[in-house]
């Protein structure tokens, strides 16, 4: 991999890991389409990129969070289900890595999930139990490339009734541990940068953080005046591009 894929390859991770469209699926179909081969441990520099994005936004809120008894706990309630299905999943999402066509399949998927969101979402509620478990099982079904974890974090806790911005600032906190016990269970078993140099690990994670960064502020303040349907339709285009293209 030269260095311009790899700073091409953080770039896209930056701004697809927040937005609603699916970072592993973009990912993945870059590295297909493109022939691009990265080993494991260089996504996991990506997504540590996209970590140090999120720390580096909503640093104010961590630290104030940090004392923050109940809002810890409801993220610990989010994690458990994320967790469950992640591990009795993992076979099968790692396996839709290399299927264009399911990953395809998946973005309708996530379209449809933004559009209902969308359309039935209320604010009703602040956040509580029930919105948390839930928005963690529809981070654990984000595993998947293709179903969107944004999209379906934030999605989820709209049709329970939080604010856009509440749903969406829960999401993006949540993404801190989810994030680190991922990348920590890859890098224990495959942390090997076989093919791949400094240079490029390093313009990579640091394309993945900047833009990253970005990408949040860009996603909030959408939300505040936009709709889902932009993004709905941006990943029915990808898909059906992936089905007309094949394998």
């Amino acid at each position: 991999m030269d260095i311009i894929s790899a700073i091409f390859l953080g770039a896209l991770q930056g701004i697809t890991e927040w937005l609603p469209v699916s970072s592993s699926a973009h990912l993945a179909l870059a590295q297909h389409y493109f022939g691009v081969s990265a080993p494991v441990a260089f996504d996991v520099m990506l997504h540590f990129g996209t970590l140090l994005a999120v720390l580096a936004y909503f640093r104010k809120d961590i630290v104030r969070l940090a004392s923050d008894i109940r809002y810890l706990w409801l993220i610990a309630v989010a994690l458990i289900p994320t967790a469950i299905i992640g591990f009795a999943f993992k076979g099968f999402f790692e396996s839709m890595f290399s299927q264009p066509a399911t990953i395809a399949v998946a973005l309708l998927i996530t379209a449809v999930f933004l559009v209902v969101a969308e359309r039935f979402s209320h604010e009703s509620r602040k956040q509580g139990i029930l919105p948390a478990f839930v928005v963690g099982i529809a981070q654990g079904i984000a595993v998947a490339p293709g179903i969107s974890r944004s999209g379906a974090t934030i999605g989820a806790g709209m049709l329970l009734g939080l604010k856009k911005e509440d749903a969406a600032k829960f999401s993006f906190l949540l993404a801190v541990p989810a994030i680190l016990g991922a990348s920590a269970l890859e890098g224990v078993k495959a942390f090997s940068f076989a093919g791949i140099g400094a240079a490029e690990i390093i313009a990579g994670t640091a394309a993945a953080a900047i833009v990253g960064y970005f990408s949040i502020g860009l996603l909030l303040d959408f939300l505040k005046k936009g709709r889902l349907y932009v993004f709905s339709a941006y990943c029915v285009l990808l898909a059906l591009a992936v089905l007309a293209l094949g394998n």
